[in-house]
């Protein structure tokens, strides 16, 4: 047996589990059916262990990797496991982030010993358009969680081999395109079933020697970690930023957080934000996790292993019941994809203050969320999109133009998928040249999308930073905020539109800061 801990051998073993990660999402987007998952990219898959810490994930979304992994422990400590299972749920309480995302569990046995031993998980979550709201694109601006969709708490959905056809088809008629619905869920089957295949291959016949394997990369990861945070300054960090709005009347709701260097070891801790809202930019703790987690691994060096031992030594707080540790039935929706992005934001606002000359200026701040759709019976459609923005210069570096920036990592959707599959035509998609910060460094532009409807729909607008503008750093100028227009009158940040055939919306998505003073 090779010693586990050459740094060859080491390697390998954790290119060949990332490798399994990148299959299963291949897997993924070529077996599903909407737009939103086979061309836009919104899932992620992971490998987890037995006791549900994360072993490795591939280079997906940033949101739905942190918070999984924060969050699976829990999820797969409540299930009695077997061989042939499968757990769905969406559960932002019980392990999800908001309603759309949908997790799909499988546990993996191997037969190295006596009887099957439960060796690890696969696992994957994608963005459903539609879960189930009354709102088309399942994103609406709501006050409570059953608002949002379909709630699904952790259930099994193969049950030792055996599909719950009973629970498939519940789940099928709360959903305006059923085919189209139960061919996604067929792509996440299939994903986990790649993905225990591949497993299986790994493990082989030692899975003595795989778990070993699995200790010394965790081993590894933390010794990274650990170098990572010693360069840099112990200390307490203090940073506040603010949501322009919860699209029920609240704005310029507060986000705190001390942050605590010390022996290489990190406290976020964001005593002082705000209680949770009305509106629906509340967040699970898991979500916060992945902001946090993010940043961090962004420090770590690029072969730092996506596995527990690379985030062991940061610890989350936030006051239950609030913005940041929303309890039930808290409306989530966009707390998933807005207030996850200021979380970077303020987590990057203190480091800023220990390490100025490693971090960069602000990014856009926002996922720009376009929901939109019909409930017109056999016409009905639904859709949803998140658009890029500019990203934040550094010191040796401009802000790139027009692209997703930290917890999103989707492509758009292109045009003539867009024009193909509904009812719907692009006016104007560019890049929104002078929008980013001025500085030494040039903060990244955003972009222009404008949609004309051809027929009457729905829409939901989720947006952020057109209140407040993203801020340069070493005296950089602060990027544009963004702009929401129908037909030319101006919108609010976050708003529910009733669509003519004719009526052009138009979003106009904020610039990075700049970095550094021009002159």
């Amino acid at each position: 047996m090779k010693d586990l801990f050459d740094p060859i051998a080491l390697i390998i073993f954790a290119n060949r589990l990332d490798a399994i990660c990148e299959e299963m999402g291949a897997q993924l987007r070529k077996a599903a059916f909407s737009p939103n998952i086979r061309d836009r990219l919104d899932y992620s898959c992971a490998i987890f262990n037995a006791q549900g810490l994360l072993c490795a994930q591939a280079a997906h979304i940033p949101v739905h990797l942190g918070s999984m992994a924060y969050a699976m422990a829990d999820v797969v400590g409540a299930m009695q496991w077997a061989e042939g299972d499968m757990v769905i749920l969406n559960d932002p309480f019980k392990g999800g982030t908001h309603l759309p995302d949908v997790t799909v569990i499988a546990p993996v046995f191997s037969q190295a010993t006596a009887g099957a031993e439960l060796q690890g998980f696969v696992v994957n979550r994608a963005h459903h358009a539609d879960i189930g709201a009354d709102s088309p694109g399942s994103m609406p601006i709501s006050q409570h969680l059953e608002e949002e969709g379909l709630l699904i708490e952790p259930t099994y959905l193969i049950r030792k081999g055996e599909l719950n056809q009973g629970f498939m088809q519940t789940l099928l008629d709360r959903l305006r395109s059923p085919a189209q619905s139960q061919g996604d869920f067929n792509a996440q089957i299939s994903a986990n079933l790649r993905g225990m295949q591949r497993l299986l291959e790994l493990i082989a016949d030692d899975a003595v020697l795989f778990n070993q394997q699995l200790q010394a990369l965790n081993a590894y990861a933390d010794r990274l970690a650990q170098a990572a945070l010693s360069d840099i300054p112990e200390g307490v960090y203090e940073y506040a930023d603010s949501m322009d709005s919860d699209g029920l009347g609240g704005e310029h709701i507060p986000i705190k957080l001390q942050l605590t260097i010390k022996d290489a070891k990190v406290l976020a801790d964001f005593t002082g934000t705000a209680p949770q809202v009305q509106g629906n930019i509340n967040c699970p703790l898991s979500v916060v996790a992945a902001g946090v987690f993010y940043v961090f691994r962004c420090l770590m060096p690029a072969q730092t292993p996506a596995c527990a031992g690379a985030f062991a030594r940061i610890r989350i707080a936030a006051p239950e019941g609030s913005l940041l540790n929303a309890q039930y039935p808290a409306a989530v929706a966009a707390g998933n994809v807005e207030t996850s992005t200021r979380v970077v934001d303020v987590v990057m606002g203190a480091l800023a203050q220990a390490i100025p000359d490693t971090m960069p200026a602000m990014s856009q701040g926002s996922m720009n969320n376009l929901a939109m759709g019909s409930n017109d019976g056999a016409q009905s459609w639904d859709y949803y999109e998140t658009m890029g923005g500019g990203m934040g210069a550094g010191e040796e570096h401009a802000g790139q133009s027009a692209v997703q920036t930290h917890m999103t990592n989707t492509l758009n959707t292109p045009i003539e998928v867009l024009e193909s599959h509904y009812p719907l035509r692009v006016k104007e998609y560019a890049i929104r040249c002078g929008s980013g910060g001025q500085g030494k460094k040039q903060g990244g532009d955003g972009l222009i999308r404008e949609f004309e409807f051809t027929a009457d729909a729905q829409a939901t607008l989720l947006t952020e930073r057109r209140l407040s503008q993203p801020s340069g750093v070493a005296g950089g100028g602060a990027g544009l905020s963004g702009e929401n227009s129908l037909n030319g009158q101006a919108l609010k940040a976050k708003q529910q539109l009733n669509l003519k055939a004719g009526d052009e919306l138009r979003v106009s998505t904020p610039g990075g800061g700049g970095f550094g003073n021009a002159s």
